[in-house]
């Protein structure tokens, strides 16, 4: 059996959805398939995160982070006001807990407002105003931040793109991608085989691999880290009234666990979040501390880079192996920020897995890394902000067919 379409998507996250989306809508009476290996979009890191439209504060200006993630948010609000997707502009405090935070948090703040952040460097007095139960000596408040559902988003998507001549094709992994003159040939664990003029590789936690089967050398290879989340239990939820980060620490290259109020609501409120920490999955989809995938797993340690950033970062990552292990530890983390929480306050939540790129001479790919071939796009790292910048991604995708 064939399928042919003008594009073809390997995917269904929401930077794929995107894509396929945002062509068609360019392209009225062009063609779109997007093929997901799972039996539903958003399986993975779309639909595993803390649901945070990202402000753009922390990014290198200039970065195609930085550029998108702002574009996106005008982008992805509009998309959810049109297609009624609950969202909400709460925004966040990075807060300082120690003297030394407080160059960093000055340095954080310069970035954000040359990037074009709505921000304010706020005081203790003003803190407790908007967090009476945080801890900080000083904060920028970050008006831009929101909260969204990004599964929701995606089902929107998918009806955006199935009602525009679009398909969205679920079960089908692709296992083998032929080139030929005119386009490109995804042969799938359905039986099928797919044809288009351009394929597009959102494959997330596989995109390295997705690159090669296109007969391309990807840059970097992916690195799992999965992270681990509690959630707030609903008497402890008045504790957090938005979004409560840290300061990050630089020589670390994850934001450090934080607080997080979800736009998803139960009889008891919205929920509350509290985490991710960063630990090394043994399997690109390892969600749990026991999940081993022997191919994945080797491809991790017979990487030559992953020594590299071992031996950088030991100590670090060995605090987080605690903090996986040790929820005490985990509460420690978080009494940083609100003191009053206790073990007792806290119930486990899924967890979700970071598809890191990391290049070669071991350092990990800070922008997204999105390459063209004749006939093929590749998006090889898109980590967070990605969900936040999707629609703008897809954009800069669509630029480059």
């Amino acid at each position: 059996m064939s399928d042919h379409a003008d594009i073809l998507v390997v995917g269904g996250g929401i930077v794929g959805l995107a894509v396929a989306h945002t062509w068609l809508a360019r392209h009225p009476g062009a063609s779109g398939i997007v093929l997901e290996k799972e039996d539903r979009v958003a399986a993975h890191q779309t639909g595993r995160n803390s649901g945070v439209i990202h402000s753009g504060a922390y990014y290198a200006p200039g970065s195609l982070k930085a550029r998108t993630c702002r574009h996106g948010i005008d982008l992805l609000t509009r998309f959810c006001d049109e297609h009624a997707v609950a969202w909400e502009r709460c925004g966040k405090v990075i807060v300082a807990t120690r003297d030394d935070e407080l160059p960093r948090l000055d340095a954080i703040a310069e970035r954000a407002t040359t990037n074009g952040v709505a921000c304010e460097p706020i005081d203790t007095d003003r803190l407790r105003d908007l967090e009476p139960h945080c801890a900080g000596i000083r904060a920028l408040h970050v008006h831009d931040t929101g909260i969204v559902d990004f599964v929701a988003v995606c089902k929107a998507l998918v009806r955006t793109i199935e009602g525009n001549n679009g398909r969205v094709v679920t079960g089908a992994r692709v296992m083998r991608i032929l080139r030929e003159s005119d386009g490109v040939v995804a042969e799938t664990t359905r039986g099928d085989a797919f044809r288009a003029r351009t394929l597009v590789n959102c494959a997330g936690l596989h995109s390295d691999r997705v690159t090669r089967l296109a007969g391309q050398k990807p840059d970097a290879r992916i690195v799992p880290f999965r992270g681990e989340y509690y959630e707030l239990r609903p008497a402890a939820r008045r504790l957090v009234n938005n979004l409560i980060y840290p300061v990050p620490d630089p020589t670390f290259p994850f934001l450090g666990v934080h607080f997080t109020r979800m736009i998803e609501r139960d009889t008891h409120g919205h929920l509350v979040e509290c985490g991710p920490n960063a630990v090394l999955a043994f399997a690109r989809e390892g969600y749990t501390r026991t999940t081993i995938n022997p191919r994945d797993l080797a491809g991790t340690l017979t990487y030559p880079a992953f020594w590299r950033i071992a031996a950088k970062y030991w100590r670090m990552g060995a605090g987080e192996m605690w903090r996986s292990w040790s929820k005490a530890a985990f509460v420690r983390a978080l009494q940083r920020l609100v003191p009053a929480i206790t073990a007792r306050d806290l119930e486990p939540a899924p967890a979700g897995v970071r598809a890191q790129a990391l290049a070669p001479d071991g350092k990990l790919l800070d922008d997204f890394s999105i390459t063209r071939a004749e006939h093929v796009v590749n998006v090889v790292n898109a980590p967070s902000p990605a969900a936040t910048a999707s629609l703008a991604i897809a954009e800069h995708v669509c630029d480059l067919i």
